[in-house]
């Protein structure tokens, strides 16, 4: 059976930041999907313990008040979190996250800010993984316009209702990867752990790419970290 016609589980976060070192996490969900269709839900509120930007705020619609009204405390939800995507990973079920690096790492970062064990045990791999914007940014290449999930559903004509809700986009990411492996043979007909290793070869190409053009603009611009899914620990 391929990768995509079994269980497939989609995670996603939304947090008080961009800097996935420094943010918090504010809501999660984990959405498990067989044949396109969820058929197991969990969702976290978590009061980060921190200021939510009204900008960010704006974007998923969770202010600081009622983080801290509704949410349950950052540590448990992190611990809860963690524990849902090792116990997929050790069932060898793929986790599908649009944008793995960002996700998993403040995920993990999260875990050591309350001295936690990381997200992955030393000498670990995270995974599997599969990441629909890797995928998409490498096998249709030159497409132009935006490479968010939004546009991606567009693109590969899935329904995103309510976007930057974490449930919807876990969903959407898992029906995007889906839809990426049935265009493209190279990733849907593929090993699992084959595609999670080309994944990390794909993000590394476009990470030295982007840098490069990022320095022709400004040459002390900051390197893209090349390390897909998780980036190491600063």
């Amino acid at each position: 059976m391929a990768w995509h016609e079994d269980l497939l589980v989609g995670f996603d976060l939304e947090t008080t930041g961009t800097d996935p070192r420094q943010a918090r996490i504010v809501t999660a969900a984990v959405t498990e999907v067989k044949d396109g269709q969820p058929v197991r839900h969990r969702a976290w509120l978590a009061d980060p313990g921190v200021p939510i930007p009204a900008e960010t705020t704006a974007i998923h619609g969770v202010s600081t008040a009622r983080a801290a009204a509704e949410g349950r405390p950052a540590p448990e939800v992190v611990a809860e979190v963690a524990d849902a995507v090792r116990g997929y990973w050790a069932a060898r079920v793929p986790v599908v996250v649009y944008n793995a690096p960002f996700d998993l790492t403040l995920l993990d970062a999260e875990l050591r800010r309350y001295a936690m064990p990381p997200l992955v045990a030393p000498g670990g791999r995270p995974g599997p993984v599969v990441d629909p914007l890797v995928i998409d940014r490498a096998l249709d290449k030159y497409r132009r316009g935006k490479r968010t999930l939004e546009a991606a559903c567009a693109v590969y004509g899935v329904v995103l209702d309510g976007a930057h809700d974490a449930g919807a986009d876990a969903l959407a990411a898992v029906r995007v990867a889906r839809a990426l492996a049935a265009r493209f043979p190279e990733a849907g007909e593929a090993d699992l752990w084959d595609l999670h290793m080309a994944q990390g070869g794909w993000y590394a190409a476009w990470a030295e790419d982007f840098t490069a053009w990022l320095r022709r603009r400004d040459a002390a611009a900051t390197p893209i970290p090349p390390a897909w899914p998780l980036q190491p620990a600063a």
